[in-house]
């Protein structure tokens, strides 16, 4: 396990993001590429282009506008998110409708599949698996009953914790990823960690989390392809 702290870096159109990679020392951790969390109302990111990989924009709050070459024109509200598969090639932007919160995250399309069409997907609150238990309440973004659907497979949840509440979940075999704390303190795996904190694993099997006080945090495991990601800029080759 190894604790990661986001950087606060410039992006977009006068946008400021905590991101935890592509950083200094973390380029890129296989499948994942990039995971910015982002808490803007104003700016945001105009055309650009993409080719390479998969995105994911969750809002925890607010809206967030997505335009793209391919037609689709849509805003995606607290709870809900947005999935573009850039493939051979999208042009998209996304624009904060008032205060927008919430993460993007890149995947990597292994490198037979770098060339599919381009394709977007938008999911709504309602359609997002939510399960709650014990001064826990686990949603389902990406996994088992998500219609989120990516060409790797993925583990992404968000997960609010109680005050004094355990959290504990199985990571599939040969999964790896990370845990970012959005606010609160939780002990993970008996260390401490305190909101933009990470915990990455290379390898993880059961994860133990117990919060401080009510807390907020997103799991991301994803099965590696085992190939190079070569990032330049919007395009992962």
């Amino acid at each position: 396990m190894k604790k990661v702290t986001a950087l606060t870096v410039p992006e977009g159109d006068g946008v400021v993001v905590k991101r935890l990679m592509p950083v200094h020392g973390l380029m890129n951790f296989d499948p994942f590429v990039l995971c910015d969390h982002f808490d803007i109302d104003s700016g945001g990111f105009p055309d650009h282009p993409h080719r390479g990989f998969e995105g994911v924009t969750y809002m925890l709050s607010g809206g967030m506008q997505h335009e793209d070459n391919l037609g689709n024109r849509s805003t995606v509200t607290a709870g809900g998110l947005q999935r573009f598969t850039a493939g051979k090639g999208i042009v998209h932007s996304e624009t904060p409708k008032g205060r927008a919160h919430g993460f993007q995250l890149w995947v990597n399309l292994a490198k037979a599949l770098k060339q599919i069409a381009p394709d977007y997907e938008q999911v709504d609150v309602a359609d997002i698996p939510t399960d709650t238990n014990d001064g826990v309440v686990v949603r389902t973004l990406v996994g088992e009953g998500s219609p989120t659907k990516l060409q790797t497979p993925v583990l992404y949840l968000d997960v609010s914790i109680n005050k004094a509440s355990l959290y504990q979940k199985q990571i599939p075999q040969g999964f790896r990823g990370f845990v970012y704390i959005i606010e609160g303190e939780v002990i993970l795996n008996q260390e401490t960690f305190k909101a933009s904190e990470a915990a990455f694993f290379d390898q993880a099997s059961l994860l133990s989390l117990m919060a401080k006080e009510n807390s907020r945090m997103i799991l991301c495991f994803g099965q590696p392809h085992g190939e190079p990601i070569r990032q330049h800029g919007p395009f992962v080759d």
